[in-house]
């Protein structure tokens, strides 16, 4: 079986941007292919965050893979920094990686922006260590979005330049991947961009969230003063909604939202009750099997070593082929 490695970065409870953007798609991968699925949690340090909040995120994000359906009998679950063969190998290869290409990347310009006290040597190599996170398991495929494709053209820049290097074809070629289709891209309810944590308390909608919290945030969703011309295109909010819509509801719950708003006739009120509605039971499977495992530490804790202990085999493996091709085998 092809191995396929994605991590998502514990900075957070799971939201629907991430179970449509990623987290579905690992459900289904995890049928055909030999999936690693890893909390990378050394990709955080770049922003200091704090042990207990870094530790509490980490195994929140395990509960929620599991609770969402990840699972690790078929698939390999693990957190990053329990390999400690990932950053020895990532010191090697930031041997490999140039400070001009790693200053041209459009995330490292865009966090260096956002973060200007705080532009530290990581956050400059970022794109090795995802590159290392791919490498160490000799992985051929890698499901990725938009914002992520630069990065895996560099991981493949690095494998050439490798194996190039050392007149060799030690690690294969990765190529990016989505099963089934294009990523969906959830928006958030602030009436622009995409569901995400930065963008504020009340723009993304939490798998484990109270109902009554959702339903608050969702009745504060941003709209628009309403159609005033029949088959009229939505705005960027309202389009939003119906896109929420579009993952969560009924197709003909969606279908009656959008006749009314062709005719005039929707009421935004009514659209929000609704999509609230069928958000809180659409997470209601999630948010109980959440409440189990929370139930079960031990079962979290057996799961991450686990995993751990399978995917340390094949980055020992791989970190020692590393190692005797560049010379350090001794």
């Amino acid at each position: 079986m092809e191995k396929v490695v994605s991590g998502i970065r514990p900075t957070g409870p799971l939201h629907l941007g991430n179970y449509f953007g990623a987290v579905r798609n690992f459900i289904r991968m995890q049928e055909e292919y030999d999936c690693r699925f890893f909390v990378a949690d050394l990709h955080s340090l770049t922003t200091h965050p704090k042990a207990d909040d870094l530790q509490a995120n980490v195994n929140r994000l395990l509960t929620e893979l599991i609770a969402c359906g990840v699972d690790p009998e078929k698939a390999t679950l693990f957190v990053q920094s329990d390999l400690e063969e990932i950053p020895q190998l990532y010191l090697i290869f930031n041997m490999l990686a140039y400070k001009g290409e790693l200053e041209r990347v459009v995330t490292f310009k865009e966090k260096a922006r956002k973060q200007p006290n705080n532009v530290n040597a990581g956050l400059l190599t970022y794109p090795v260590l995802m590159s290392v996170d791919i490498i160490i398991h000799r992985a051929a495929k890698v499901p990725v979005g938009k914002d992520q494709e630069q990065h895996l053209e560099m991981t493949r820049n690095f494998v050439n330049r490798f194996n190039h290097l050392y007149q060799t074809d030690f690690f294969p070629e990765p190529e990016a991947f989505n099963f089934g289709g294009q990523l969906v891209k959830i928006p958030g309810l602030d009436g622009s961009g995409k569901m995400g944590k930065s963008e504020g308390a009340n723009n993304a909608v939490y798998l484990g969230e109270d109902p009554k919290s959702i339903t608050k945030k969702v009745k504060r969703a941003v709209t628009d003063a309403g159609p005033t011309e029949p088959n009229s295109t939505p705005s960027e909010p309202v389009a939003n909604l119906f896109a929420l819509m579009d993952a969560v509801s009924a197709p003909e719950t969606v279908q009656q939202f959008r006749d009314a708003y062709a005719d005039c006739s929707i009421r935004y009120g009514d659209l929000k009750v609704q999509l609230a509605e069928d958000i809180i039971a659409f997470t209601a499977p999630i948010r109980e099997r959440i409440a189990e495992l929370d139930a079960q530490p031990d079962f979290i804790r057996n799961i991450r070593r686990a995993g751990a202990e399978k995917a340390r085999q094949t980055a020992r493996e791989t970190l020692e082929g590393v190692k005797e091709i560049i010379g350090l085998g001794y």
